[in-house]
């Protein structure tokens, strides 16, 4: 009976004083990371502006994709570099997303969802990219910024189509 009583009490103590958890308004951190993050990653993947849309991450980033793990920042330059050769040809993009699920401290938020990407040629000719991401929110120094982003067009070996993408509305940050 006492260990019961003991392990009811440890647990008891560590559920009350995890850090973070209870000391966090959650729905003003998740405003905050719409607004510093999510509207600014949109706004600057649409306005095509290499450089707004690297001030979202990081200095240090884990980016992993498809090609490979960047610990180096080198998709940054190629972010710059691709959305100068989309504006040099007329290029537009749109970019709506969803997250999924979102689990938050004061210090980390990892945010799941999925994306759709249509870019339309100076032709008119449209394709459209559909994917998964997850991403690690740090908030460093007072802002939030991707720490690590992992996307990908296919779960479990299918490609993530137009379908998976319309069970939910975009979110409208």
């Amino acid at each position: 009976m006492k260990q019961a009583l003991l392990a009811v009490f440890f647990t008891f103590l560590t559920l009350n004083t995890t850090p973070g958890l209870a000391d966090i308004n959650l729905e003003a951190t998740h405003k905050e990371i719409n607004t510093t993050v999510w509207k600014a990653f949109q706004d600057a993947f649409q306005a095509l502006d290499g450089k707004a849309l690297n001030d979202v991450y990081a200095d240090n980033v884990l980016r992993i994709t498809s090609d490979g793990i960047d610990t180096q920042s080198a998709f940054k330059e190629a972010n710059v570099t691709r959305f100068a050769e989309n504006i040099k040809n007329g290029d537009r993009i749109a970019l709506d997303f969803w997250l999924d699920s979102r689990q938050t401290n004061e210090t980390t938020s990892y945010d799941v969802g999925f994306y759709r990407l249509a870019m339309t040629t100076s032709a008119g000719a449209t394709s459209t990219f559909y994917g998964q991401f997850h991403i690690v929110l740090k908030n460093i120094d007072g802002s939030w910024k991707i720490a690590q982003d992992w996307d990908t067009s296919s779960i479990g070996g299918r490609p993530i189509t137009a379908e998976d993408f319309a069970r939910k509305v975009p979110d409208q940050f």
